[in-house]
């Protein structure tokens, strides 16, 4: 800068002379060199002092042309014209928010909105209250001072009645105030001394219905026991259909024969040696009309799936080959709740809401025996001792488990303690002992053929809880709440909650949503109540995974006993998805 200026000091003369030279040639040349020069340095006498500092921001000064509107001071009381929907909503500072909703960019200065101070006398206000609670109208407290008189709010033929008149001035008797008491004031007359509590003149001590209405009381009891009475219901009859060629192979092998061509050792009693958490659907089985409430493996094999349905059938499935529907079986009038297979699978129970449990004949279809004790069963199960298969337990609506024999159909043990439905069953500790769960949100177990639960677990913050797995190596059970968690219990020789161990993330509240346990235990799957499956580390508790996996209610899911990656899930939108 210091050289710029030296530089236009110095040469003065020759500058000079050149300005001359050019004033002669073209003084509006000049001219234009001079607003030049003004506009980006300073002058100051002959010589010229230039100034190279840059202004970014320069002031402009908003003319009609650009902004039409007219601004509003949002602190003003009074506005003198009649403003335009732009200039009344335009943004106070800045640029509009093109991002903001109607709602979000309207003006407020409470939470719910714009509010305005108004003053009401407190007097005033309660005064109207009290008249629209005993007469069913009142004025409106903010209206009752303005020239346009009261505004009435309510019932305008109760106001006309009461003569408009409020609660704090003279208004008509009601019916109870018109009553008259018997007086007797005279403290000295001992026997006859009502005091305050004389009954009313027209009161009565002792009512009777006249003819007409005992008569008609009669009849109207008379009935209601005849309905109350409920006919023997007469258990439909069982069928059962099958729906392949052939129920042999080649060899004379029935479908329960557990295949050996599979590539599996379905045979092996050792779990995988890594589960993995499936990725794809590989099949869907369509077959029920309705949902699909409950599905079972095959013992140990899992090569077979039985299925109950809300459309009153039972269905077996093949998880293998063709995945076939195998055969179907019917023998009852309302939906099934529960199935189970005995140990070799070749018979199974069936419980259902029309209070009837069956036993199948799972090769032939036939139904063996059936059991009622007119009560809807919830659960039912076989004792999983071999020697005492000839037992069976149900957790019935009547707060009861009922044990049953199946070779003479005789009840030989009731479990009575709990105080609503029993939801669940599950044997624990070598099968000695079992676990039950109630809608009473208890837990309670019972040594076996002894009716007193010799543990009782209840908690003021526990659910009722209508599903429960064991796990694999038999310390522990899992029980899904219907606080949309999943709490562990351990079993053995002391039970207890394992308050740690809580897995959460799933909605199952109103749902029994069915869970399981990977068969080495490193993860818990679930279902939900939206269709999806949820899976979790067992050790960290963390939802590791969750998919949309149906349309409806995800009811039960079932890992495989011998694939490391596969899952049955059976959803009330009448489906059975296989996943790996």
């Amino acid at each position: 800068m210091e050289s710029l200026g030296a530089y236009g000091s110095s040469s003065d003369d020759s500058d000079g002379e050149q300005q001359q030279k050019a004033q002669t040639e073209d003084p509006s040349r000049e001219h234009e060199k001079m607003l030049h020069l003004k506009g980006s340095g300073k002058f100051s006498g002959k010589s010229k002092v230039l100034d190279f500092s840059v202004k970014s921001a320069p002031i402009v000064t908003l003319n009609e042309a650009m902004d039409q509107r007219r601004h509003i001071d949002p602190t003003a009381k009074e506005v003198k014209y009649n403003y335009k929907y732009e200039e009344l909503y335009a943004p106070e500072i800045g640029p509009d928010n093109p991002f903001k909703t109607q709602q979000q960019a309207a003006k407020k200065n409470h939470l719910a909105g714009f509010v305005e101070a108004a003053h009401v006398n407190e007097f005033n206000f309660e005064t109207q209250r009290r008249t629209f609670q005993s007469f069913g109208y009142a004025y409106d407290p903010s209206t009752v001072d303005e020239k346009d008189g009261d505004k009435l709010v309510g019932s305008s033929t109760a106001a006309e009645e009461a003569e408009f008149k409020t609660v704090f001035e003279d208004n008509k008797k009601r019916p109870l105030d018109k009553r008259k008491r018997d007086k007797n004031t005279d403290a000295s007359d001992i026997e006859g001394y009502l005091g305050p509590w004389a009954k009313y003149k027209d009161e009565e001590t002792v009512s009777r219905p006249t003819d007409e209405d005992s008569a008609y009381l009669e009849e109207y009891l008379a009935k209601k026991q005849k309905k109350g009475r409920r006919e023997e219901e007469v258990p439909m009859e069982e069928t059962s259909t099958l729906h392949i060629k052939e129920d042999k192979d080649y060899q004379g092998r029935s479908f329960l024969h557990i295949p050996q061509d599979l590539g599996v050792n379905l045979k092996s009693e050792e779990p995988p040696a890594k589960c993995f958490i499936p990725k794809r659907q590989i099949h869907a089985w369509k077959g029920h009309n309705k949902g699909v409430s409950v599905i079972r493996w095959f013992p140990k094999s899992a090569h077979l799936m039985l299925s109950g349905a809300l459309d009153n059938k039972v269905k077996l499935w093949e998880v293998y080959n063709q995945r076939r529907c195998i055969r179907t079986y019917q023998g009852h009038k309302q939906a099934i709740r529960d199935v189970n297979f005995n140990n070799a699978g070749d018979q199974f129970l069936s419980a259902s809401y029309d209070r009837y449990i069956k036993l199948w004949d799972t090769e032939t279809g036939d139904a063996i025996t059936r059991f009622t004790n007119k009560k809807m069963a919830f659960c039912c199960k076989f004792n999983p001792d071999d020697d005492k298969q000839n037992l069976i337990v149900a957790g019935t609506s009547s707060n009861k488990i009922v044990c049953w024999d199946t070779r003479s159909g005789d009840i030989v043990q009731e479990y009575d303690r709990h105080l609503a439905a029993v939801n669940t069953i599950t044997f624990v500790d070598k099968n000695r002992r079992f676990v039950s769960t109630s809608d009473d949100k208890s837990l309670r177990v019972w040594e076996w053929n002894i009716p007193v639960d010799m543990k009782y677990i209840a908690d003021p913050s526990m659910h009722s809880m209508p599903a429960v797995t064991p796990s694999p190596n038999g310390k522990w059970i899992a029980c899904q709440s219907l606080d949309n968690k999943i709490c562990v219990f351990q079993v053995g020789e002391r039970f207890k909650e394992m308050r740690k161990k809580v897995f959460k993330g799933h909605m199952v509240a109103g749902y029994a949503c069915g869970l399981d346990f990977s068969p080495e235990m490193s993860y818990l799957i679930s279902g939900d109540g939206d269709g999806k499956i949820f899976v979790w580390d067992w050790k960290t508790s963390k939802l590791l995974c969750k998919w949309k996996a149906h349309d409806d209610v995800c009811i039960s899911v079932l890992w495989h006993p011998h694939e490391p990656s596969k899952v049955a899930s059976a959803s009330w939108d009448s489906t059975i998805k296989l996943w790996d």
